[in-house]
């Protein structure tokens, strides 16, 4: 009998330990939160004497890397220059997807894509194919680029011109907020978020198209950038995060302008037509941004409400956005139709919906709400907070949109690292984190007798 060689008997071991591409796409993410954390941590990061604190800077550099916006520290001021270009780097590494960034670091210095990092690109882009995923991933870095160019070139000018900026300050200001805009990020370099900006178009607008472009998710903008004159060829995904977009958007706006019209303290104070804009403002930020326009903690309790229903939707999926993502509601959404109709397939614009899609979008929903459960009652118990101030954080951190009420600076610490854990489980997705932990899929050879229980 052959004796098997060092090298084979090393192969099963190595086989052991390889990452699936899920657990890959999390464990990117965690390395990156540790070394933004780290860089966060040095004194040269801080403005003023001495560093930030653990919690500090864990807290800040997870809200970057998960594109979440949530702070307890005043972003402006308590960071340094060095400081906030580092925020500004995680942001963008985090937007684009640790996967897909390290995969062009590999097609740059290797030149090429090997098959574990094709399968982990795949897995974080959504990809259903191994064969374009180097155009996938170029796209992917051509789109932000372009996106954040534009955004960039309108906020310059208005800096620039409207409000007498240096040059040097235009540029800063306005690469920030681009790039913290189409990432979905929502952190800003004033204070008070954009407040000064509520009636000033040329701000809000160029900042809210990036936003819901950012939102939309990389297959989609990668589809339209193909075929946007053959809407016949789009995929069920791209009609139906197109569809479900404009539907939020106008039904969110509509809600947070109603209900916040007479608000002395938000709307009340406005014009009709900054109203609208205020509106229409904070409703696409409901879709995982974070930027706000009037002060959030002196909304309605219902206008709350309404706010948490649109974070906990958020955006598309592989993209900036956070969420139970757009595709999982309309899926649920048509689930129930069909089940109220008595039909027996589930038809989204003339395509036959797989049942495995079913599954996974009750799966993602229930992990969610779980989450979003659990962390409320668990800050509750550490913090003393209202039930309404505590959800409302607990699905901004979640959802990844940054929205406060402001009580996430004043919590004990114990609570922001709940809200840390909650941020890192939105960003990389319940389905993905499950999926990471299992590693791998098992398969049934046996099936049990059907039955079915009593529902409702």
């Amino acid at each position: 009998m052959r004796r098997r060689s060092r090298t084979e008997r090393a192969r099963p071991l190595r086989a052991r330990f390889r990452l699936h591409p899920a657990q890959a796409v999390a464990g990117g993410f965690g390395l990156a939160i540790v070394v933004g954390t780290a860089m966060l941590m040095l004194p040269l990061s801080k403005s003023g004497p001495g560093g930030a604190t653990f919690v500090q800077a864990l807290f800040t550099s997870t809200s970057a890397v998960c594109v979440t916006g949530l702070t307890v520290v005043d972003t402006p001021t308590f960071w340094s220059p060095f400081g906030q270009v580092v925020i500004l780097l995680l942001i963008q590494i985090g937007g684009l997807g640790i996967m897909i960034f390290a995969a062009l670091v590999g097609l740059v210095l290797a030149r090429k894509f090997t098959v574990r990092s094709r399968l982990n690109t795949a897995a974080e882009a959504k990809s259903v194919g191994l064969d374009d995923i180097r155009g996938v991933a170029r796209g992917i870095v051509l789109t932000s680029l372009i996106v954040e160019a534009v955004t960039f070139g309108m906020l310059f000018v208005r800096f620039l011109a409207g409000y007498g900026y240096s040059l040097g300050e235009a540029s800063w200001f306005a690469l920030f907020h681009a790039v913290s805009s189409f990432n979905n990020a929502g952190f800003a370099l004033y204070s008070d978020s954009l407040m000064g900006f509520v009636n000033d178009p040329f701000i809000c607008l160029p900042i809210a198209g990036a936003i819901i472009v950012g939102g939309l998710g990389f297959p989609v903008l990668l589809q339209l950038r193909k075929e946007f004159r053959r809407p016949l060829h789009w995929s069920m995904n791209t009609k139906i995060v197109l569809w479900a977009t404009v539907v939020l958007l106008t039904a969110g706006t509509a809600y947070i302008t109603l209900l916040e019209w007479n608000n002395p303290a938000t709307f009340g104070a406005l014009d009709p037509w900054s109203r609208v804009l205020a509106g229409f403002f904070q409703s696409v930020q409901t879709r995982t941004a974070g930027f706000n326009s009037v002060d959030i903690g002196a909304m309605h309790d219902e206008t709350w409400l309404g706010m948490e229903v649109l974070m906990f939707i958020g955006g598309g999926p592989a993209g900036t956005a956070g969420g139970i993502k757009v595709t999982t509601f309309a899926v649920l959404f048509f689930i129930m139709m069909t089940e109220l109709r008595g039909e027996g397939a589930v038809n989204i614009f003339g395509k036959r919906l797989s049942r495995a899609v079913h599954r996974q979008a009750i799966t993602v929903v229930l992990i969610a709400l779980a989450a979003v459960v659990f962390g409320a009652g668990l800050i509750m118990f550490l913090t003393g907070e209202e039930l309404d101030h505590a959800l409302f954080e607990t699905v901004s951190a979640f959802a990844t949109v940054g929205l406060s009420t402001g009580i996430t600076a004043n919590l004990s610490e114990p609570a922001q690292i709940v809200v840390v854990a909650l941020m890192f489980l939105g960003r990389i997705g319940p389905l993905t984190l499950g999926s990471a932990i299992a590693l791998r899929e098992r398969r049934i050879l046996y099936e049990f007798p059907k039955e079915r229980p009593a529902i409702g």
